[in-house]
């Protein structure tokens, strides 16, 4: 088994440590110092890294770390059981929704951003989840 922790860079660790925790119900499990917080309640650890705006991930990385609004490949999905009352809730602590709640095979789902320019989708499964779109009996493919 692999061990599998998720890292969000933050301008703000405190700032973000409450709209986790308003926004899809993570706990501190502990700080790391001043720059590091732990959440807790997820599948895995996730890990708030106060990093400054403008800053390099490493020396060779071209681009500076930005926290309006950007597009990365690697988001956050939250299993939520109300994806309504779920965007409520993150809405109320700071995220934006961007798109949705919209209807799929598989359930609801709406986009949203935290409010450091982060992607975060907020998915509401029906019926047999993602199992929706493979019809019933086959599995899926290799």
């Amino acid at each position: 088994m692999i061990d599998l922790r998720i890292c969000i860079d933050v301008p703000d660790v405190d700032r973000a440590i409450e709209f986790y925790r308003a926004a899809i119900g993570l706990e501190l499990g502990r700080r790391l110092g001043q720059d590091m917080a732990e959440m807790l309640g997820a599948a895995v650890p996730i890990d708030l890294l106060g990093k400054p705006a403008g800053s390099k991930a490493t020396p060779a990385a071209p681009a500076t770390r930005a926290y309006t609004r950007h597009w990365t490949p690697v988001h956050l999905d939250v299993v939520v059981d109300d994806v309504d009352a779920a965007v409520a809730r993150a809405q109320a602590a700071g995220a934006t929704l961007e798109a949705g709640p919209n209807d799929h095979t598989w359930g609801r789902m709406a986009n949203l951003a935290d409010p450091f320019g982060n992607g975060l989708c907020l998915i509401e499964l029906r019926g047999r989840g993602y199992d929706e779109l493979v019809a019933p009996g086959n599995p899926a493919p290799a």
